[in-house]
């Protein structure tokens, strides 16, 4: 029971957090010695709008939790790697202000524990549960990647093109390895989606390699997610 009550504090700050930072859309080019105006693994700032949805249906995910499943078992076992992603995520806005190696690798472990969670997500509560943990850790791991390219670039590791091929390249193995893992859990492979689409859109016209590697990306991800689609079908999902 005590997991379910942990799990809520760990969403509260993490759904509060945005109030008490400025909004983020990327690290401040100036925050490198290379600086990074528009890098092209980032993608349009249209695309952090998906935070909005992830932000209500994981509180409505935490209440439900606690009004009607605080003594469930399942949904005990998912608690304990989520609130390890929720928790220290609540600081991610304000460390990414000032410190972006220290946000990259504070991002890749939420990222890390969100996939563990979604694993563990049974397809009981599937709306209510696997669902909200499969479009965070999804989105996560996109992120996460974009911060690893933007850091790569920011000083002077890899050139920009180099440092986003390497990361998109990156992001589909992990997403590709989950969604076989985890193929009734489509939520994960659209959040990625939508984070490609955000890069392709944003080196249209300006970075070809980018742009096709992207789109090339999201006709991968996008058959994987429609082969679990296909293969939960005939057990009800």
């Amino acid at each position: 029971m005590i997991q379910i009550y942990l799990l809520a504090v760990a969403t509260l700050a993490f759904l509060l957090s945005p109030s008490l930072t400025e909004p983020f859309t990327g690290y401040a080019p100036g925050s490198f010695p290379v600086e990074q105006v528009d890098p092209p693994v980032q993608p349009a700032g249209y695309a952090f709008a998906i935070w909005g949805i992830i932000y209500i249906w994981l509180g409505a995910m935490a209440a439900f939790g606690v009004l009607r499943r605080k003594a469930d078992a399942a949904w005990q076992r998912v608690a304990v790697p989520l609130t390890l992603s929720l928790g220290p995520g609540a600081a991610w806005l304000w460390v990414a202000g000032f410190a972006p190696i220290t946000a990259t690798v504070l991002i890749f472990w939420m990222m890390g524990c969100a996939i563990w969670a979604l694993t563990r997500a049974p397809i009981a509560d599937r709306w209510w549960l696997q669902a909200p943990v499969a479009l965070y850790s999804g989105w996560l791991t996109a992120a996460a990647h974009v911060s690893l390219g933007v850091v790569l670039g920011g000083y002077g590791w890899l050139g920009a093109t180099g440092a986003a091929v390497l990361c998109i390249l990156l992001a589909l193995g992990v997403a590709l390895a989950v969604l076989w893992r985890k193929p009734d859990a489509p939520e994960y492979g659209a959040a990625v989606g939508w984070a490609l689409i955000g890069i392709a859109v944003d080196n249209s016209g300006t970075n070809g390699t980018v742009m096709a590697l992207a789109l090339a990306g999201l006709a991968v991800i996008g058959a994987m997610a429609a082969r679990g689609i296909v293969k939960a079908r005939p057990h009800g999902a």
